[in-house]
């Protein structure tokens, strides 16, 4: 086995060899690290990213052979995950609610959600790409952010790829919607000097 072949060639020797695994991680950790970092924050990425090449160890033997590069298919697993923390924070937030905190927690809690707001607030960009639907947004961040075609999303995601381009067509317009807005209020100030 050779280090420099392609994606397919490692996963199917892995198969017999499963420490031939590490070379799939080596190659393409970072790339995955920093997708997920951008999606959810360091810490998370750190978590998620070791879930990523678990999940995937443990279904390389459904993986398409035909596919020399394996990112499109980590891609998809990372985004999968993605959703499935989304989901559990949620869950957990609710159930914390749900249970009466204590007077500290409350003023910690507002303080936190406060921060989170500003931030959010601060980027436009930020409020539109969280108004996007989940699959317009995964399908924009890893064309604009890690570069991937519209075949190797349609892949990652599991879709066709005309799916693909509509949804890509829609997160564009709607992001520069978002985008123009300051820019039309702009022009409409008059200016004084």
């Amino acid at each position: 086995m050779n280090t420099s072949d392609d994606d397919a060639a490692v996963i199917q020797a892995s198969l017999r060899d499963p420490d031939l695994f590490a070379v799939i991680f080596d190659r393409h950790a970072p790339y995955v690290h920093r997708y997920l970092a951008r999606r959810l924050g360091r810490e998370a990425a750190d978590d998620l990213v070791a879930e990523t090449f678990l999940v995937a160890f443990g279904k390389r033997e459904r993986y398409d052979s035909s596919r020399m590069d394996a990112r499109p298919w980590l891609y998809g697993i990372a985004t999968n995950l993605v959703g499935e923390h989304r989901r559990q924070e949620a869950k957990q937030f609710r159930l914390r609610n749900a249970i009466a905190p204590e007077p500290d927690e409350v003023s910690h809690a507002e303080r936190v959600v406060a921060q989170v707001a500003a931030q959010a607030m601060g980027s436009m960009l930020g409020a539109a790409l969280a108004d996007l639907s989940t699959g317009d947004r995964d399908v924009l961040l890893l064309i604009a952010w890690e570069g991937l075609s519209y075949d190797e999303v349609a892949v990652a995601l599991g879709i066709p790829v005309g799916t693909v381009r509509s949804r890509l067509n829609r997160a564009r317009k709607q992001v520069r919607a978002v985008l123009e807005v300051p820019q039309q209020i702009e022009k409409e100030i008059p200016s004084h000097g």
